[in-house]
């Protein structure tokens, strides 16, 4: 997977109000957020969410559902503190670039799985390498895009080679999706492992492990006695992960105490409603989602694998959508204002962000202008009302995405150029069929990985990209590359802008709105649970 030789190659989910302050989940405890020091409560906590896992083998996987189960129970080689985006040595001992294209990892000495396995760089490159080769399309490989090779000259080095150096990010990406540390003697080298096996092979070393897993359903977690990462301790005797099929249900579990702590998703309307329970607390802050539609370049109207393409035409018609789409009436009557309007690629908050949308479509100050879509449309050719064909998921992305595109269709058909075929399909199915050119243009939502405007663009744009919806633009994939490997911070925010200059041009995707993350507290409940990496955490979590 390569950018013209070089480069990071194809990648593979979004941030509100964004920042890199911690998120704390406080409950009722006066002095808020909580380190780990306390001894902490036998009790196990009861975690409620509606968010769905595919895998939870790290090369299987590229979802928010999938990788707050991993974040528990693998050691990363770097990690980030809880409230802040930096990332330092976790199970490493130190990390440092040794020239431009070396990244030098030494390893804690006596690291093991709790199947009693040695960790050791071994393991660390098997993971890597797996990861590279598996190349799942629904995995994180393209994260990898940079790695050349890795070495493991003792039992606790790794040496990275990079393909560019002085790679920004590539301290970040030890610490993302792509990076779960694995064990090689329980793990396929060439293939997704079955989440059974993971399990029955004991094969953690995070913060906690696993004693009894049904997927989707209900996972049991205990913290891990020898972790020796950089994060705090568990502050509780476990935790029972809850899942829900319908968000009223988990409203309902808020609200009886049958659950300590909820995440993902509830809907506008019952967050507020739960707001006024002095039962709970609700909490917010940066790290939530940005969504978007994603237009396939080879199955939408006009795509270049349909019986009239015609790349100017297909052009035409994301343009079109892009000035009828009303970003603010989407916010403010489906999420009731959690979410906000997004007219770019990289949301507000992060370095080198913009709003290239805003000034070219609609009225030019976020307002929709259906004239201006008509005379696209025309100028182009093409005869209306517009047959197009846009999914959805009902599940992944909480209750309100029917609400939300049930929008976007009245939005789109408003003025008779656009007649919008709305479907939906559930989430597991989705992740298969978007892949598969099933879907013209279909929803998604992103969670970032890393706090940088990078992890906006890369996945996105680069050639191969995660959304595997064809997207080929030679001189953006040369922009990434520059940026991501440029020293100069001011330099490297113009780029930044610049790609998302670019993009806005050829609207590979259509940015819709960026948000917050919540959850939902009990009162007898403490701790840090998400933090300026915008990672669910679980530790160190108490009563």
């Amino acid at each position: 997977m390569t950018l013209h030789n070089s480069g990071r190659g194809r990648l593979g989910l979004a941030l509100g109000a964004v920042g890199v302050s911690a998120l704390v989940l406080a409950g009722c405890s006066a002095g808020g957020g909580d380190n780990g020091s306390d001894s902490g409560s036998t009790d196990p906590l009861v975690i409620g969410t509606t968010d769905k896992i595919s895998s939870i083998d790290p090369a299987g996987s590229y979802d928010n559902g999938s990788f707050a189960v991993m974040t528990q129970v693998y050691p990363f080689l770097l990690n980030s503190q809880y409230g802040t985006s930096e990332v330092t040595p976790d199970i490493a001992e130190s990390a440092e670039f040794t020239s431009p294209t070396e990244y030098t990892v030494k390893l804690k000495s006596g690291l093991k799985f709790a199947n009693g396995h040695d960790l050791t760089s071994s393991d660390v490159k098997f993971s890597f390498d797996r990861q590279v080769k598996i190349a799942d399309p629904n995995g994180p490989s393209s994260l990898l895009g940079n790695l050349d090779s890795v070495s493991t000259p003792d039992d606790t080095t790794v040496v990275f080679t990079l393909k560019n150096g002085n790679d920004q990010v590539w301290p970040q990406i030890l610490s993302s999706p792509a990076a779960p540390i694995v064990d090689e003697e329980v793990f396929s080298a060439d293939a997704v492992t079955p989440d059974d096996t993971i399990v029955e092979g004991k094969a953690f070393a995070g913060q906690y492990t696993i004693d009894s897993y049904k997927l989707n359903e209900l996972i049991s977690y205990t913290p891990y006695a020898d972790y020796q990462g950089s994060l705090p301790k568990p502050a509780n005797g476990g935790i029972s992960a809850k899942y829900y099929a319908d968000a009223s249900n988990l409203k309902l579990d808020v609200q009886s105490g049958a659950i300590d702590v909820a995440y993902r998703s509830l809907s506008a309307t019952d967050i507020d409603d739960l707001s006024k329970n002095d039962a709970v607390k609700v909490v917010d802050g940066p790290g939530g989602e940005i969504r978007y539609i994603v237009f396939n370049f080879d199955t939408m109207p006009f795509g270049a694998k349909t019986p009239e393409a015609d790349a100017a035409k297909s052009l035409a018609v994301r343009q079109a959508a892009a000035d009828l789409i009303d970003r603010q009436a989407i916010a403010t009557d489906v999420y009731k204002d959690t979410y906000s309007p997004l007219y770019s690629y990289v949301p507000q908050g992060l370095a080198g962000a913009n709003e290239a949308l805003k000034g070219l479509y609609g009225d030019g100050n976020g307002a929709p202008d259906a004239a201006k879509a008509k005379a696209t449309l025309e100028a182009a050719g093409i005869t209306t009302p517009v047959t197009l064909n846009l999914q959805y998921n009902g599940d992944h992305y909480g209750p309100s995405s029917g609400d939300e595109y049930a929008a976007v269709k009245a939005q789109l058909e408003k003025d008779g150029l656009f007649t919008v075929n709305l479907a939906q399909t559930e989430w597991v199915q989705y992740t298969k069929d978007r892949v598969a050119d099933v879907y013209p243009a279909y929803q998604l939502g992103w969670f970032p990985d890393y706090s940088d405007a990078d992890n906006y663009l890369t996945p996105f744009f680069s050639l191969d990209n995660f959304l595997g919806n064809h997207y080929d633009n030679a001189d953006v994939q040369k922009m990434i590359v520059d940026q991501a490997t440029q020293t100069d911070k001011a330099t490297r925010e113009d780029e930044i802008g610049k790609i998302q200059d670019a993009v806005a041009a050829d609207l590979s995707t259509l940015p819709l709105l960026q948000g917050k993350q919540v959850a939902i507290v009990g009162s007898s409940v403490k701790g840090a649970v998400l933090d300026g990496s915008f990672k669910f955490r679980y530790a160190p979590l108490n009563k």
